[in-house]
């Protein structure tokens, strides 16, 4: 750690190998625009280098929380900056669907669950993955949007609705012969 907080290149070099994949997939949950996905990367990893002296080693995980938490507050201030953070409403009331049995994604390539998620929009999007991968509380994550706390509630039931839809149409798709 201290050679990594000198500025050591090695240092940085392995830092680099071994965090800048898991950041980029952290950051793409939220970033679904690969250009501006590099661009909030970029500036995930000026903030963890510039900021590394304050870093303070708590055990097994602290640097990987550390780093994860700078990557979540960079995608969510990006998203605030380009005025994505304001919740999508879908143009149908997702609310009287009926509801699908939960879809099957034991068998679902991860690259492809990844790429489903990335195209919800981005209010459903976000909250659903502050809930889900952060462990946010509505409570949290709707101070975090400036929105209420129903509003981030009633936007997770409607991520989770249309994730399934988009599961159950990837799983069907599967099993139609071509």
């Amino acid at each position: 750690m201290y050679l990594l907080k000198s500025g050591d290149k090695t240092a940085l070099r392995e830092f680099y190998n071994l965090y800048a994949g898991r950041l980029t997939a952290v950051c793409a949950r939220y970033i679904s625009d690969d250009e501006d996905l590099k661009d909030v990367m970029q500036d995930t990893l000026v903030m963890i280098l510039s900021h590394i002296h304050k870093f303070r080693y708590q055990g097994e995980g602290s640097l990987k929380a550390w780093t994860t938490r700078i990557a979540v507050n960079q995608s969510l201030k990006f998203l605030r900056e380009q005025n994505h953070h304001e919740i999508q409403l879908l143009s149908t009331d997702m609310a009287d669907e009926i509801e699908e049995e939960d879809p099957v994604v034991s068998d679902m390539p991860p690259d492809v669950l990844h790429r489903l998620i990335r195209e919800l929009p981005a209010g459903y999007r976000t909250v659903l993955n502050l809930f889900v991968f952060e462990g946010w509380t509505h409570h949290e994550i709707a101070k975090a949007l400036g929105i209420k706390k129903d509003t981030s509630a009633s936007q997770f039931s409607k991520a989770k609705k249309l994730l399934a839809k988009k599961i159950n149409e990837f799983n069907n798709s599967k099993r139609k012969p071509r």
